[in-house]
């Protein structure tokens, strides 16, 4: 069943929509005898309905990820701060949705969280906690075309659950990475990067805070004792995505090209240290530019948290990094600046052009890694040739630990970030690589940009991807693209037949945009 609006194949769940009424009916006639009968008819639905369950839409990584039955148009996140990240934050978050399947419950994906109150449309409704998801009962039956309003009052946890992701403690506050499944243990939502939404935030802190989120600023709204910072977002962001930063903060402001507003968000004792790092920005976005048109959204900026995560991430519009990237002077100038570009091109891959599953992530890191090493090249660091001939070498090793680019293995248990494997960075822009060397220069440099065009603010898959790429060479590239996505071990090298390939193990594994996984002694590979 369809769970967006954006014309994209629908994901076959292994429940086949469990709670779908057969018999059609209006909306107005069911709220007529649900007047009637009062609110026993609704203890006895949910008496006499099948148990609830935990869904998914089949996702091939995460079959459980993500909910049937509705499209999210936008999310309304309504978070207080206590002053401290050891104790959990009030929040209340609405959820504006598109019906799309005749439903008498509505799956949102939440954990880690205390639910107080649920509303449907203004009227409370009957909740309850399945595995991972919120299941919610409303007075009233849904009907594909409706919109509906969820309200949920919950807590948010920032202390450690027992898994990966989330809220991310920092030495002041707190930020979010909730790549790839960690959203729902934020905030409730239907956690899975094919049903994007808009975004606002609200978020109340303490005298002293200061509070970020994705997108721009709306209201500063100051009290005797807190500040309420509000932001929107102007394009659709996967709930993956989502970036809540608050801390003792300052907010540096600049502009970028064509006037693009910039801000960064740094720890303010180290804000003079930070900036000369910061004021790269411009000049990387017009370097983007360049090479893939204009930038996608209505700002950027860098978020450099107090914390260790071992990770980059690219937030929508605020990319989350390391403090301690920025200051290590053991990592030279190359490599720090390739890092900021593979979060900044993520903007284009990744967030405007987001994945259709799971098993197209090699989409958004192929496509990172690819620009991260041409600007390594750019500013001093190893050639583009030289890392792909050593990404070649590696690559026999990384299918065999982690599967090919495009079918990679799925996560350990409690381990979701398990997905983010060798071959998804560097064997994806080896992919890239491969197709570059083999329809030329000007064709690849045409797909680029024509494939951010296409699916700007949506999602694509690798289907998608095979079928510009033939569209733009002029001629069918499935099969060879299939088996340098797919098949267990690398195909020849157009125009390196020296080119080698062996089976060695692999022990390193990257977290999420790791830096620690781009070692600069081996040019970022």
């Amino acid at each position: 069943m369809p769970l967006t609006s954006r014309n994209r194949a629908p994901l076959t769940s292994p429940h086949p929509t469990p709670h779908t009424r057969r018999r059609p009916a209006s909306r107005a006639r069911r709220r007529t005898a649900q007047a009637l009968l009062a609110s026993a008819v609704g203890v006895c639905l949910v008496a006499a309905g099948a148990p609830a369950e935990p869904l998914g839409i089949g996702d091939p990584l995460f079959p459980h990820l993500g909910n049937p039955g509705y499209d999210v148009q936008a999310y309304d996140l309504d978070l207080t701060y206590p002053g401290s990240n050891d104790r959990p934050l009030e929040a209340v978050t609405t959820v504006d949705a598109r019906i799309t399947a005749e439903l008498d419950r509505i799956n949102l994906d939440f954990a880690h969280g205390t639910v107080h109150s649920v509303e449907v449309d203004g009227e409370p409704a009957v909740f309850t906690g399945v595995g991972e998801d919120l299941v919610i009962t409303p007075d009233d039956d849904l009907d594909p075309g409706d919109s509906v309003r969820i309200t949920v009052r919950h807590t948010s946890d920032p202390r450690p659950a027992d898994r990966e992701g989330g809220w991310v403690r920092t030495a002041d506050g707190l930020a979010l990475a909730n790549q790839a499944d960690a959203a729902h243990l934020v905030f409730p939502c239907n956690d899975h990067p094919s049903d994007k939404a808009m975004f606002t935030f609200r978020i109340t802190v303490p005298e002293g805070y200061t509070a970020v989120a994705n997108g721009l600023p709306t209201a500063v709204d100051r009290a005797p004792s807190t500040t309420t910072w509000s932001y929107r977002t102007r394009n659709p962001m996967a709930t993956e995505l989502a970036q809540v930063s608050v801390g003792r903060s300052t907010v540096l402001h600049r502009t970028g090209p064509h006037d693009l507003p910039l801000r960064d968000v740094v720890p303010t004792e180290h804000r003079t240290a930070l900036e000369p790092w910061l004021a790269k920005t411009p000049a990387q976005i017009s370097w983007m530019e360049e090479r893939v048109g204009p930038y996608p959204f209505a700002t950027y900026g860098l978020l450099l948290a107090e914390a260790s995560t071992g990770f980059a991430l690219e937030t929508q519009t605020l990319s989350l990094f390391e403090r301690d990237l920025f200051t290590d002077p053991a990592l030279p100038a190359w490599y720090v600046e390739s890092i900021m570009v593979h979060e900044l091109a993520h903007q284009w891959f990744g967030d405007s052009v987001s994945p259709r599953t799971w098993a197209d992530l090699w989409l958004n890191e192929g496509h990172a890694t690819w620009y991260e090493a041409l600007y390594a090249e750019k500013r001093g660091g190893r050639t583009l040739e030289a890392r792909m001939r050593a990404a070649y070498e590696s690559s026999d090793g990384w299918r065999a630990a982690g599967g090919p680019p495009a079918a990679p293995k799925p996560p350990e248990p409690g381990k979701k970030i398990g997905i983010f494997r060798p071959g998804v960075y560097g064997g994806a822009a080896l992919v890239l690589y491969a197709l570059r060397q083999e329809i030329g220069q000007e064709a690849f440099d045409r797909l680029e940009r024509a494939w951010v065009v296409r699916h700007r603010d949506s999602n694509a898959s690798t289907a998608d991807f095979v079928r510009l790429a033939s569209e733009t060479a002029g001629r069918d590239l499935t099969g060879f693209l299939h088996a340098w996505l797919y098949d267990d071990t690398t195909p020849p090298m157009p125009g390196h037949p020296d080119w080698r390939s062996s089976e060695r193990a692999v022990t390193e594994e990257p977290g999420p945009h790791g830096h620690a996984a781009h070692r600069p002694d081996e040019g970022g590979e």
